[in-house]
């Protein structure tokens, strides 16, 4: 096991229900990259076994040159070789991603009621506020953390501090003149006001 290098990539939209899961349930190392496939797949290569997917589905999970040869010289890696078979690597391939969740939900012997009784995804909630200049704010920390403008990072600390369970991030959209903002609490009541709370904030420093 210490010869083979294991890991998950998120990105910071990842429910904090699913990072708790994986890091303390699990006992497997969590890495956080910038949203977009082409971030997370850059990040998994740092594993032999890296597995990575964005809240949106698209992921896959990605084996290093040593990881396949040492699990095909394994004579009770069996299930594992065949696994490797199955995934599509190269890219986030729904249908080879779903024919793996089967072969695994079958090796356990669980049904999906069971795989989606894992854990509970805490409330959260997607906003977006309308910008003039979306380039005004830059972030850090696989978006998790403002640069710029200074003080805003420290805005939305002082709200999700608030809450409990709280988590809030802000990121210009890459698509659009739009600032996103993601925020997680404990209870949907408390979700849906960390959420508009932050965008206020976000339209008090940027007005």
């Amino acid at each position: 096991e210490s010869q083979i290098k294991l890991g998950l990539v998120q990105t910071a939209y990842a429910n904090g229900s699913s990072t708790d899961y994986i890091v303390n349930k699990l006992g497997v190392p969590v890495a956080c990259a910038p949203t977009g496939v082409k971030h997370l797949h850059h990040k998994a290569l740092e594993y032999d076994i890296g597995v990575y997917f964005e809240a949106n589905g698209h992921g896959t999970v990605i084996f290093s040159q040593k990881a396949q040869e040492l699990i095909k010289a394994t004579a009770s890696a069996t299930k594992l070789q065949l696994m490797i078979d199955v995934i599509n690597q190269t890219v986030g391939d729904a249908i080879s991603d779903m024919l793996l969740v089967e072969c695994i939900l079958a090796a356990r012997g669980w049904s999906v009621d069971d795989w989606l009784a894992q854990y509970t995804d805490l409330p959260n909630k997607l906003m977006k506020v309308s910008v003039r200049d979306r380039t005004l704010i830059t972030t850090t920390d696989a978006e998790r953390q403002v640069v710029t403008p200074e003080g805003l990072q420290e805005k939305i600390n002082g709200a999700v501090a608030k809450y409990n369970k709280g988590r809030s991030f802000v990121r210009p959209s890459g698509t659009e003149d739009v600032v996103r903002v993601y925020s997680e609490a404990a209870t949907r009541e408390d979700a849906d006001a960390l959420a508009e709370d932050v965008v206020q904030i976000v339209k008090d420093v940027l007005a």
